[in-house]
C-alpha cells in the first residue's frame, strides 16, 4: 500500500518517471534520449557562439594583436616570403617547414590601393577567350 502511495506521488511530481516505471526497459531509453538531446543543445550553443565570435570579430578585438601579414609570395613548394607588420616596422621573413628566418627590416610603407584588374590586357580570362577564339577561327 505504501509503495502504491509513493508511486502515485512520484507520478504527480515526475510524470515521465512514472511512465518509465510502468514500461520495463523504457526508462533507460528516455534517459538516453534526454542525454543526447542535452548534448545536441550544448553543441549547437558552442557552434553558434563560435560563429558569432568569428562574424562580429570579438576574438580579434579581445586579442589585440599587433602583428599583421601585409603580403607574401610563394617561392617553392613549401617555402614562402612574407612581409609582416609589427608596430611601425615591416619585417621580411622567409618561411619554410620547421623554420622562420628574418630576411630584412624596413620602416612601414604606405600602401597604394591596387585597382582590381584595371588593365584588361593582363586579365587571364580575356587572354583565354582570345586564345580560344583564335583556335576556333582556324
Amino acid at each position: 500500500m505504501k509503495r502504491l502511495q509513493l508511486l502515485a506521488r512520484a507520478a504527480l511530481l515526475f510524470p515521465a518517471t512514472a511512465y518509465a516505471a510502468d514500461q520495463p526497459g523504457s526508462g533507460m531509453a528516455v534517459n538516453l534520449f534526454k542525454v543526447l538531446l542535452g548534448l545536441l543543445a550544448v553543441l549547437a550553443m558552442m557552434a553558434v557562439s563560435a560563429w558569432m565570435l568569428k562574424r562580429f570579430g570579438i576574438a580579434k578585438a579581445a586579442g589585440g594583436s599587433t602583428i599583421k601579414i601585409v603580403g607574401g609570395v610563394s617561392v617553392g613548394n613549401r617555402e614562402r616570403i612574407l612581409v609582416v607588420e609589427v608596430a611601425d616596422q615591416w619585417i621580411v621573413v622567409g618561411v619554410a617547414p620547421g623554420r622562420v628566418n628574418s630576411l630584412a627590416t624596413m620602416p612601414r610603407q604606405e600602401q597604394a590601393e591596387l585597382p582590381a584588374m584595371a588593365s584588361t590586357e593582363n586579365n587571364f580570362s580575356t587572354w583565354l577567350k582570345r586564345t580560344i577564339d583564335k583556335r576556333n577561327a582556324k
